[in-house]
Formats: C-alpha cells, structure tokens, sequence
C-alpha cells in the first residue's frame, strides 16, 4: 500500500451541540489509513466512532485539525467543492439505508450518478444492482424491499461512482444476523473487486475481524489500534 494514505486525520477536535449541551465528541484523534485498506472502527455507545466516520465522509467539519482525503485536503473546500469531492470519491453506507421512498431501487442508484452528471446513469445502475443480487428488483419501492435489500441497494447507490474510498455506519445494525452475513460478504467483496478503501463502525466483533486492522476508540480518543 505504498504512496500517499487513503485518509489522513491530524489532530481532529470536534464539539457538537451549543451551549450546556455541546459535546466535546472527538479529542485530538490522529490516524492514517492506506490505501485498499479495511479498518473497523470500534468502541462503546458515545465513543465517536460515527462522528469520525462522518468527518472522514466529509459530512461533518472538524473545530480543528486536519482532514486529506484522496490527497485533497477538505478542511479548505467551500461546501460545494465538498458535496462534489464527497459525490466523486467518497460512497457512503448508512445503518438505516436512507434511501429515497419515492424512487425505485433503480432510481435511487442512479440518482448520485445523475446529480454528477455522469453519463448513462440508468445503465450503470442497473449494472450495479444486478452485481449485488437485484437484477429482478429494478422497479420496486424501497417498502416493498426486505431490509436485506434495501441494505443491497444503498450498498449499490454508494459504489455506483466507483469510490476509492467506502465508508459504512453499523451497515447490519437493523438486519438479521444471517443477512447481515450477507451484507458483509457483499462489502467485502466490491471493496476487494474495486481496490476500495474500506471504514466502517461496527459492534460487531466477527466483523471487526474481517478488516486488516481495527481502531478502538473511547471518549473521543483513540485508545488503541490493531492489526488483524
């Protein structure tokens, strides 16, 4: 993995909230990730694992410190520089799927494609969805999707513009442990097939164990790192 790294966070400090109630969530949290790399980022509740997710994402800015993404260094982009940069490179895996209700499974996957005005954006969706098991699933709603589907098309939606880098907020946190099996194999699988790098948030010890390394965190600090 040699070059540049994927992701490099220097001395991240974040609070969130405003007044009594602001959080001081990330604590001077330094950490590098190669790339084609998976790191599994790990802790209790409250630890700042999805907040760091979310600064890596490019979907939270940093009070301080120092986020390059790709070589790009996002501290100084202007949000729409940001939202391109995030649209291009960045593909973006949530617990709870949001996907667009009001848009087929096909709809939704190229909808990224679409706002980046890629060319052929239907024909790249379908692509996908076929590749993630869907090919039979291109005009339904996400309500008349299994929760094992609708994961699969988010998972579609986020690779759709070939990302470099995929990162994952507790991707089988509302699945059921034999789909959320699958949902793994699926991730592991297209980030393999693509070169990605992988980050994802999990409480899930056997899937931590998949990645080459996993981060522990706690009040908002690293409090260790290992190798898998």
């Amino acid at each position: 993995m040699g070059g540049a790294p994927a992701i490099a966070l220097s001395d991240i400090d974040l609070s969130l909230g405003r007044g009594a109630a602001r959080v001081h969530v990330l604590r001077g949290i330094s950490l590098t990730v190669g790339r084609g790399e998976a790191v599994g980022l790990v802790g209790p509740s409250g630890s700042g694992k999805s907040t760091l997710l979310m600064v890596m994402a490019g979907l939270e800015r940093p009070d301080s410190g120092g986020v390059v993404i790709e070589d790009t260094d996002l501290v100084h982009l202007d949000e729409d520089a940001l939202a391109r940069f995030r649209g291009r490179r960045i593909g973006i895996v949530f617990q709870a799927f949001h996907l667009v209700p009001t848009m087929t499974a096909l709809e939704n996957v190229a909808l990224p494609l679409e706002l980046a005005d890629r060319p052929g954006a239907l024909e790249r969706a379908r692509a996908e969805l076929e590749a993630v098991g869907l090919g039979h699933r291109l005009h339904h709603y996400p309500a008349q999707l299994s929760g094992g589907e609708q994961q699969r098309v988010a998972i579609a939606r986020a690779v759709a513009p070939d990302p470099a880098i995929l990162v994952a907020d507790e991707p089988t946190g509302n699945l059921d442990e034999a789909t959320g099996r699958q949902i793994v194999d699926l991730l592991f699988r297209l980030k393999r097939d693509r070169g990605a790098t992988l980050v994802l948030v999990t409480h899930d010890n056997g899937l931590a164990h998949l990645c080459d390394r996993t981060v522990r965190l706690r009040s908002g600090r690293i409090e260790e790192a290992v190798a898998a």
